[in-house]
């Protein structure tokens, strides 16, 4: 077994595709619309889905925002420098919600930044 995917459900399709594409530097992999059940999906990752886990962007017509409750955390990432990563994201446009620095009660550079429905991105520093 293996971790193919994780969805989110996202309010603004287009926008949330240009944040991980634009911001996060992902691939759109693949899109497909739903008529009959009112949704759209898109995946985006670094990597094709056979070679590694990527995002699902569930896209309900009907729906602009969720709640995203209290039991959702985040996503990590692995970046070579998470110091540089925020300035490129910073650039881009992207939400820097925790600056880059040390993990309390550690020694883990980490940084947060949050996608234009306010799910959390933790970028990491690759050991």
């Amino acid at each position: 077994m293996r971790i193919l995917h994780t969805m989110l459900r996202v309010g603004d399709l287009e926008k949330s595709v240009a944040f991980y594409t634009d911001v996060l530097g992902m691939h759109e992999i693949r899109r497909k619309e739903y008529p009959e059940g009112r949704f759209t999906n898109v995946f985006v990752g670094y990597q094709p889905e056979a070679e590694g886990a990527v995002l699902e962007l569930t896209y309900n017509w009907d729906e602009s925002s969720y709640d995203l409750g209290t039991g959702y955390g985040h996503v990590a990432l692995a970046v070579d420098d998470v110091y540089a990563a925020c300035e490129r994201i910073r650039e881009r446009g992207g939400r820097i919600t925790r600056e880059p620095g040390p993990m309390k009660h550690g020694t883990t550079v980490l940084a947060f930044v949050e996608d234009p429905d306010g799910y959390k991105i933790e970028l990491l520093g690759r050991d």
